[in-house]
């Protein structure tokens, strides 16, 4: 399946890259730094009575055009660490995410199902420190000269794989406000709801250079992993190249 439209070339959109919306903005201290690299948006839209059961109170179900949206994110995380820490102690690894999109109070953000990561330290690290759903699991990234291959597979769940091809099929475009592309990959937040109240962390970073992709899902069993109702649709899709980032301490609101 192939996603996207044609679109003006990356060097005239540099220029007039969009700027960050004012709800965005970060909130509390940003201590890590890592960079996105050969990533995959695929977002499925979803019956929101079936999928409202998975989302914990006191988070709300974001919904657009009538339908919820559950998204599957391969990629690789290069460089994380602490901000300012020498290149020596930085960490790369594959990531494998499956989300929603939810709000608290108003604001809009993410809630994560599961996040899949190739390295035991940062699962082990992360499932401490955010309180999210965070797993050890095999992962392997791949160049295939016209693309990449991701694989997912979970120690000791062999229901939780994904395994896919994709290929960008178009130049770096930046998602319109107001646009359904621009919903789904414009949220720098996320809700953990603990102990009676909520956790969030936050996402500093410049817009998505998307770009339209080529996909062949190979094996997908992230829903069924998750519980979650199965997709009443096709998938919207995008590419990113590269995108820094940084991340912040997690709080309670």
């Amino acid at each position: 399946m192939t996603a996207g439209h044609d679109h003006d070339r990356q060097s005239a959109d540099v220029g007039r890259r969009p700027q960050a919306q004012p709800a965005s903005s970060p909130r509390t201290p940003h201590l890590f730094s890592m960079t996105w690299r050969d990533g995959l948006f695929a977002h499925w839209p979803v019956d929101p009575e079936s999928l409202r059961p998975h989302v914990p109170e006191p988070l709300e179900l974001d919904i657009r055009d009538g339908n919820a949206w559950v998204s599957v994110l391969p990629f690789v995380l290069t460089r994380a660490g602490i901000r300012a820490s020498p290149a020596v102690s930085r960490l790369s690894f594959p990531e494998l995410n499956v989300r929603t999109y939810v709000r608290y109070a108003g604001d809009p953000g993410l809630f994560f199902f599961s996040i899949d990561v190739s390295n035991a330290f940062i699962a082990r690290f992360l499932q401490r420190a955010t309180r999210l759903p965070v797993y050890h699991a095999k992962g392997n990234v791949a160049g295939t000269g016209e693309g990449v291959a991701f694989s997912s597979s979970r120690l000791g769940d062999d229901h939780a794989v994904f395994s896919a091809a994709y290929r960008p099929d178009g130049e770096v475009y930046y998602a319109e406000p107001g646009s359904l592309e621009r919903w789904l990959t414009a949220r720098r937040r996320f809700y953990a709801p603990a102990n009676g109240g909520v956790l969030t962390g936050e996402i500093g970073h410049a817009p998505w250079p998307l770009r339209p992709v080529s996909v062949t899902i190979d094996e997908n069993t992230m829903f069924a992993a998750n519980g979650l109702p199965e997709p009443t649709g096709e998938p919207v899709c995008q590419f990113c190249g590269s995108l820094e980032m940084t991340g912040s301490i997690v709080r309670r609101l």
